[in-house]
């Protein structure tokens, strides 16, 4: 088995075309259970009785009758329906299938951006999570627990061999990026009496401290000349694709994380996905070393 795995990168190399095939196809398939993650996740938050991410069944979400299996096929069950439900005939959220296209693709270029193996995973699971918070976010302005802890956790897991920063530097970065939002919140709390940031986005920004490190975290508050309006889409569902895409180191190392968070007016609940920048910073050097159930 581990000899098997120890030959993806020559596969990969060699079969160019296949490699990214079944990169893309995994993603959709992914990209299917990630939207069941996006409708369920809030319904279990508000503690929907019978709701589970397993339980039950796939359902039209408009008159929860079940979901035959060819009509549940990703992105092809969609363009058979015409967008339309078999059951009742209601339109089905665009979401689905832009969900699950964009997570085939955000795979495939992954994987053009980096060779199989560890940080490949890391950064997959990265941009899955990124891609599950923005959507959730966008829908109810809402950055579960369940989801910015564990990406927290996981950043500093990958860490621990220095995957992508050292671990000492991921530990730092994870306490400066929730300890720079929380105290940019008490301090506007106390200036305005109002609550301008949810804790959700505190967690958020520690969990890419935690994959990032700090250095690259504090570095993404400075204004970079350059970035304007265009740069930063006001969809926040977009942000985290321009995030995944550019936030994998590339093979040999050469490639830098460099996190950009231009924050924007709607900080509460989308900013912290909506204004994230990463730059692969290309060089010829050595590699970089360098609660409540939910929080909106």
């Amino acid at each position: 088995m581990v000899e098997n795995i120890a030959l993806l990168p020559e596969f990969a190399a060699q079969y160019p075309f296949l490699w990214g095939s079944f990169l893309f196809l995994s993603g959709l398939a992914f990209g299917s259970f990630f939207n069941v993650v996006i409708h369920r996740l809030p319904l279990m938050m508000e503690q929907a009785e019978g709701i589970n991410l397993c339980f039950p069944a796939s359902f039209c979400p408009q008159c929860r009758e079940p979901i035959a299996w060819r009509d549940n096929i990703p992105l092809l069950g969609f363009l058979f329906l015409k967008g339309r439900s078999r059951c009742c005939g209601q339109p089905i959220s665009p979401r689905y299938p832009l969900m699950e296209l964009a997570t085939g693709a955000l795979f495939v270029l992954a994987g053009y951006l980096m060779a199989p193996g560890v940080p490949l995973l890391g950064g997959l699971i990265l941009l899955s999570l990124l891609l599950i918070l923005a959507a959730i976010d966008a829908q109810t302005q809402l950055l579960p627990d369940g989801l910015t802890l564990p990406l927290m956790w996981a950043g500093l897991l990958f860490n621990l061999s220095a995957t992508y920063v050292p671990l000492a530097e991921a530990v730092v970065g994870a306490m400066a990026g929730y300890l720079s939002l929380w105290s940019v919140y008490w301090v506007f709390r106390l200036l305005s009496g109002k609550e301008a940031l949810g804790y959700g986005d505190f967690k958020l920004l520690a969990a890419l401290g935690a994959w990032l490190g700090c250095a690259s975290t504090a570095a993404g508050f400075r204004q970079r000349p350059g970035l304007d309006a265009a740069a930063a889409p006001d969809n926040p569902a977009v942000a985290p694709a321009a995030f995944g895409l550019r936030a994998l180191a590339g093979a040999g190392g050469r490639r830098h994380l460099f996190v950009e968070p231009n924050l924007t007016p709607h900080f509460p609940g989308g900013a912290a996905l909506t204004g994230l920048r990463v730059h692969c910073r290309l060089r010829a050097g050595s590699p970089a070393r360098g609660a409540s159930t939910a929080s909106g």
